[in-house]
C-alpha cells in the first residue's frame, strides 16, 4: 500500500472555507542540498472540486456500497490508521510522538469529511513531508561514512514485517532502525557483488529520488491517498481513480498499449508483479511471476539497468513499456526468494497481445490406463472473452469463447477422445456473459450464478435456456490460485450441478461486481454486488475448493482474494433447485484414493510437494541477519537444499544430477515430464499436472454414465 491507494480530505471543525484558505494552502518549501542539487517542494492545497468530489465519495460508498457501514466514529478511526498506513507501510519516518498528535482526528475525521472538510488529511501528510525530507537529507549525508564503515560480522538483525512492531518511538528510536535499513540494503548490494563504490551510488540515487517523486506531488496525488483510504476500509476493489489515472491500484500495461502484458502495482518501495495477461509476452516467457518485484529496467540488450526502487508506479510503467519488437531487461525479486539479496534478471521482448491468442486452444493426449491406450482432449481457456463489437454488428463469424470451445469439442469428439479436461488456470476472468454461455455447453437448463445486490435484491443469470447440453461426456475442470471471477462461476456452476470433477488448487476468491461513477472531480469504482453459486455458497474470499486437490507454489497469504486487506467474507443465500447429472460427490473417496496411489511416488508430484514445504519454511523468516558470514552461509544452505531436491527429482526419473543448480534466464523444460501411468504418446508438451487430470478423468467413467433422465440427446446452440 502506498501512494497509489488513494484519498479523502477532512478538517477539525465546520470552518472549512476560512480554515483551508489559511491552511490548506499552506506553502512547502524545503531547499535540500546534496552535492549541489536543490529540492523545491511545491505547495499543496485542495481545491474546492475536491471538496466536493470528498463529499460525493462519502455519499456514493454509505448509499451504494454492496457492505453496509455505519460512517461514524469507528469507520473515523479506522481511517486516521488506514491513512497514517498508507503515507508509510514500512513505519519509517512518523514516529509515536507524531502519531500520537494525530490522536485529536481519531473520532472527527466522518464529521469532517460529510462537509468535505480536508484539513486534517493535509496536516498529517504535511507532517510526513516533512519527516520524509528530513530523513533522506540525514541519510544522504551520512552515507558514505556508513558505507565505508559498516561492520558486517556483528551479529545485528533486522526484523522485515514492520507490521509486528510499532513506530519509533522517537528521532533516536528512527536513527537506530534506519542505520539498520540502510545496512541490510547495503549488505544485500554486496551479496549482488557490487562495490562500496557501486552500493554508495545505489543508494544514494534511491534517496534522491524519493525526495524528487515527493516534490513533483500535487493536490491530486495526496487527494488519491487520503480518498482511497477511507475507499479500501469497505473492500480491496472499491477504490477513487483521480483524473490523472496514472497512479490507480493496478495499472494495465498491455491490452491498449505495447508492453510485456503484466498488471502491476506498488507495495512499499516495490513495484510488485500482481497477474499476468493473458497470451502476453511475459506469460509467454515463462518466468516472470505474480509477486515478483521488479527492481530495476533496462532497454535492449546492453543499456545500463536503471534502479526503480522507490519509484513511481507510472514511472516504472513507463520505462516497461515500449514499442513492439524492442527488448526490455527486468531486475527482479523473485517471489519465492528467501530473502531480498536475491536476484534474477530476465529479457522479454515487448509486443501486443492479440485476441487470436488468447482465444481457446485445444490438443490430444494419450494415455495409459489398465495396459488399454486413451485419447484425452484438453482444452485451454486463457480468459473469457467476445468481441462484442462483431457481433453487435451481426457478423456471423464473431469470436467469443463459447462459440470457439463449441467448435474444439466437435473437432475432439470426431477424433475419439474419452473426456474433455478444460483447463482454467491462470484465467483471471473475463466476460459473465461468456462464462454463463459455456456452462450452457455442458448442462440443459438452469441458471449458473446467483447475483445479490446492496439493496437484497437478487438475480439469477442466466435467463435464457438452450434446448439441451452440447456435450455430455466425462469432464473435468482445472484450476488454480490465479483463476478469478468468471472462472469461479464456471468452474462452481460445473461442480454444483455434478457436471464434472473440479482440478487443482483454490481458486482466487474474488466474488465481488464492480461499476464506475462519475464525480465531480474522476470516478468512483464501487462494488455493488456479490456472486453466489446456485447452492447458495459464495465465491468470494474462499473461491471455488477442488474435489481433488493438486500440490501448488502460489502462496495464499500473498496471492488471492483473501490476502488482500478488507476483503468481504464469505457467506450464503438460499439454494436454487438444480439438478445434479451425476454422482461426483459420491466417487470422490475413490478417485482420491487413486491419484493418491499414483502420485505419491511420482517424481514430479513428489519434487512439488517438497518444493512447498521447503518455500513454507522459508517464508517465515522474517528475522533477517546483518552479519556477512551468516548470510553467505544461510545462501549456500538453501542453494544446496533446492540443489538435492532437484537431484532427487532426477534420480527418480533415471537422470544425470546436477552438479550446480543453474537459473537459466529461460524456464526449465519440466513440461517434458511423464507420470508414471502415462503412455509414449506425443506428449513432450504437457505438464504433469494436466496427465494427472486426464488420469482422473479416465478413473472417473464408470461416474459418467449418460443419465437419459438428465441429458436429452446431443443439440447444437445453432
Amino acid at each position: 500500500m502506498s501512494y497509489n491507494k488513494g484519498c479523502c480530505g477532512v478538517v477539525e471543525n465546520g470552518h472549512i472555507n476560512s480554515l483551508l484558505k489559511r491552511t490548506a494552502a499552506v506553502v512547502l518549501t524545503l531547499l535540500l542540498s546534496q552535492a549541489g542539487t536543490a529540492y523545491q517542494l511545491s505547495a499543496i492545497q485542495f481545491s474546492e472540486n475536491q471538496q466536493r468530489t470528498a463529499r460525493e465519495v462519502v455519499q456514493r460508498l454509505s448509499r451504494y456500497h454492496y457492505k453496509d457501514v455505519e460512517f461514524g466514529d469507528e469507520l473515523s478511526s479506522e481511517l486516521l490508521d488506514e491513512y497514517i498506513q498508507n503515507l508509510d507501510p514500512g513505519k519509517s519516518f512518523f514516529t509515536q510522538q507524531d502519531l500520537n498528535e494525530f490522536e485529536k482526528y481519531r473520532n472527527t475525521l466522518d464529521d469532517q469529511l460529510k462537509k468535505g472538510d480536508l484539513q486534517a488529511g493535509l496536516v498529517i501528510f504535511n507532517r510526513y513531508q516533512s519527516r520524509l525530507i528530513k530523513r533522506l537529507e540525514k541519510n544522504l549525508a551520512q552515507l558514505p561514512d556508513l558505507i565505508g564503515n559498516f561492520d558486517y560480522s556483528k551479529d545485528e538483525t533486522l526484523e522485515t514485517d514492520r507490521a509486528k512492531l510499532p513506530w519509533p518511538a522517537d528521532a533516536e528510536a528512527a536513527d537506530e532502525l534506519w542505520y539498520k535499513r540502510i545496512k541490510a540494503s547495503a549488505l544485500n548490494l554486496k551479496l549482488a557483488d557490487k562495490s562500496n563504490a557501486e552500493i554508495e551510488e545505489v543508494l544514494a540515487k534511491r534517496f534522491r529520488n524519493q525526495i524528487l517523486r515527493l516534490e513533483q506531488m500535487n493536490s491530486q496525488d495526496v487527494f488519491q491517498v487520503f480518498v482511497n483510504s477511507l475507499a479500501q476500509l469497505y473492500d480491496p476493489h472499491t477504490s477513487y481513480l483521480s483524473p490523472r489515472n496514472s497512479e490507480n491500484f493496478n495499472i494495465n500495461m498491455s491490452l491498449s498499449l505495447e508492453g510485456i502484458g503484466a498488471v502491476l502495482q506498488r507495495e512499499e518501495e516495490y513495484t510488485k508483479v500482481v497477474r499476468l495477461v493473458a497470451a502476453g509476452p511475459a506469460d509467454k516467457h515463462g518466468v516472470l511471476q505474480p509477486a515478483d518485484k521488479i527492481i530495476a529496467v533496462g532497454q535492449g540488450d546492453s543499456e545500463k539497468m536503471v534502479d526503480v526502487v522507490g519509484w513511481r508506479l507510472d514511472e516504472v510503467v513507463e520505462l516497461i513499456r515500449g514499442p513492439k519488437g524492442t527488448k526490455v531487461r527486468l531486475e527482479l525479486i523473485p517471489a519465492n526468494a528467501i530473502t531480498d539479496e536475491a536476484r534474477k534478471t530476465i529479457t522479454i521482448v515487448r509486443n501486443k497481445v492479440k485476441l487470436e491468442e488468447q482465444s481457446a486452444q485445444s490438443r490430444i493426449i494419450e494415455l495409459v490406463q489398465n495396459d488399454e491406450l486413451y485419447k484425452v482432449g484438453v482444452i485451454d481457456i486463457p480468459t473469457f472473452y467476445i468481441d462484442f463489437q462483431a457481433r453487435r454488428r451481426g457478423d456471423p463469424n464473431y469470436r467469443s469463447t463459447t462459440r470457439d470451445v463449441q467448435r474444439l469439442i466437435r473437432e475432439l469428439e470426431a477424433q475419439g477422445v474419452a473426456g474433455i479436461v478444460v483447463d482454467l488456470r491462470d484465467n483471471g476472468g473475463g466476460s459473465l456473459f461468456e462464462a454463463n454461455a459455456l456452462t450452457r455447453l455442458f448442462i440443459d437448463s438452469g441458471p449458473t450464478v446467483q447475483i445479490r445486490h446492496a439493496n437484497s435484491r437478487v438475480d439469477r443469470e442466466p435467463t435464457f435456456s438452450y434446448r439441451g447440453a452440447y456435450y455430455t461426456g466425462p469432464l473435468a475442470v482445472m484450476i488454480n490460485r490465479l483463476s478469478a471471477s468468471a472462472s469461479e462461476i464456471f468452474a462452481a456452476a460445473i461442480q454444483d450441478y455434478g457436471r464434472g470433477l473440479i482440478l487443482g488448487g483454490r481458486s482466487f476468491g474474488k466474488g465481488t461486481v464492480q461499476s464506475l461513477t462519475e464525480l465531480t472531480e474522476g470516478q468512483l469504482k464501487l462494488t455493488e454486488s456479490k456472486f453466489y453459486r446456485v447452492s447458495g455458497d459464495s465465491t468470494q474470499h474462499r473461491g471455488v475448493i477442488p474435489d481433488i486437490t493438486f500440490p501448488e507454489l502460489y502462496d495464499p497469504e500473498q496471492v488471492g482474494e483473501s490476502a488482500l486487506d478488507a476483503a468481504l467474507g464469505w457467506d450464503t443465500i438460499h439454494e436454487i433447485n438444480h439438478i445434479h447429472y451425476y454422482p461426483v460427490q459420491d466417487s470422490l473417496p475413490k478417485l482420491r484414493q487413486r491419484h493418491t496411489e499414483r502420485t505419491k511416488d511420482d517424481p514430479d508430484f513428489v519434487y512439488l510437494r517438497e518444493q512447498i514445504e521447503l518455500l513454507n519454511e522459508n517464508r517465515n523468516r522474517t528475522l533477517v541477519s546483518l552479519n556477512e558470514m551468516q548470510r553467505r552461509e544461510q545462501r549456500a544452505a538453501d542453494k544446496a537444499a533446492q540443489l538435492a531436491l532437484e537431484n532427487k527429482r532426477r534420480k527418480m526419473k533415471g537422470l544425470e544430477p546436477l552438479a550446480v543448480l543453474d537459473e537459466p534466464e529461460e524456464p526449465l523444460d519440466v513440461d517434458s515430464s511423464q507420470t508414471a501411468d502415462a503412455s509414449a504418446g506425443d506428449n513432450d508438451d504437457l505438464d504433469p499436472l494436466v496427465q494427472e487430470a486426464g488420469q482422473i478423468l479416465l478413473d472417473s467413467s464408470f461416474v459418467f454414465e449418460k443419465v437419459v433422465s438428465n441429458f436429452p440427446p446431443m443439440r447444437s446452440l445453432h
